[in-house]
């Protein structure tokens, strides 16, 4: 089969599509043949070896399985001799193993039939950023009806989901830090206020002590200035490790956890977990008509390299993916 291989770690130059075998599922796995796949900061960081720590988990000198992705939307092809919850030939998304491929290995549990109403590309945005934005607002935060949210990096393929849930699901008063090219698209999800921060910032005296809760997706704002932003006991939610440095990846995240216990504000960070509960709380938002995936760009598999660097250096409004024929 086609794959986007790595053989070793680096820029975007280390990918090229490869001729490798095709996977053969484990008993509590199926087999998916791959219409698209998600393309988020996971996929960077374990294509770059960076923070270090990533090495630690998927090989010291090179990654062990070298073809990339995780997020995948396709149909089941083959079934391991343990899965009874599918059939061949079902349409799934969810999260798998090499997943810039014609075909990818995916657990059974971390997969879920897909919606009629949203298409595969859609399908294949959904899992990873999803369940970090609803993991984010509900298990962390505890965002309530008629809180004020700060949501920053509102607009990439986390920050849609969260403003999206947030404002429709949780019922809170969402204020979205973006671009200016990014204001009508983040309003449309469901934001009340915009913050452009290419003309203003969340430093200055209108956003004093203003908000409950404070979701950091962009990563680059100071602790101080997050905090002078939270009403006195409000909480701050950084999600993920980015910016905070080449071996751990986490040292704002960190300091921001080793300080919450000697505030009366609470910081705190998230890794996201997979959970086959949280995949059926999202596709049940999708039927309901309550949240949509968003994407950017579609690029062919061919052009893998490409949708990686646009997601890092493009500032794309939503999700990207790859797409197969």
């Amino acid at each position: 089969m086609k794959a986007v291989v790595q053989r070793a770690y680096g820029p975007v130059d280390v990918l090229a599509v490869r001729d490798v075998e095709r996977p053969r599922p484990r008993p509590d796995e199926v087999v998916v043949r791959v219409a698209a796949a998600g393309v988020g900061p996971e996929v960077w960081h374990v294509m770059a070896g960076s923070p270090f720590v990533v090495r630690l988990v998927f090989g010291l000198r090179r990654p062990r399985n070298p073809v990339c992705g995780r997020d995948l939307a396709g149909w089941v092809e083959e079934l391991g001799s343990d899965v009874t919850a599918f059939r061949i030939g079902d349409a799934v998304l969810g999260s798998g193993v090499g997943t810039f491929a014609e075909y990818a290995r995916a657990k059974a549990v971390h997969l879920a039939r897909k919606p009629l109403s949203i298409t595969f590309e859609q399908a294949a945005a959904l899992p990873v950023s999803g369940q970090t934005a609803l993991q984010a607002l509900r298990d962390k935060a505890r965002v309530n009806a008629g809180q004020r949210v700060l949501i920053l990096g509102a607009s990439g393929g986390v920050g849609t989901y969260a403003v999206q849930l947030a404002a429709a699901h949780f019922g809170a008063e969402v204020t979205a830090v973006c671009g200016s090219a990014a204001a009508e698209h983040v309003r449309a999800l469901g934001a009340a206020h915009v913050v452009d921060y290419t003309r203003e910032d969340i430093d200055s005296v209108d956003h004093v002590g203003r908000y409950d809760v404070i979701l950091d997706i962009a990563g680059n704002r100071p602790l101080p200035v997050l905090r002078r932003a939270l009403t006195p006991r409000g909480t701050l939610v950084i999600v993920g490790g980015e910016g905070g440095g080449k071996i751990l990846g986490m040292g704002r995240a960190l300091r921001a956890v080793s300080q919450s216990p000697f505030l009366r504000q609470e910081q705190k960070n998230l890794l996201a977990l997979t959970r086959a509960s949280d995949l059926a709380t999202l596709i049940g938002l999708i039927e309901a008509g309550q949240l949509t995936p968003y994407v950017d760009r579609a690029y062919p598999l061919a052009d893998a390299a490409a949708a990686i660097r646009h997601l890092r250096e493009g500032h794309p409004m939503g999700k990207l993916v790859v797409t197969l024929p």
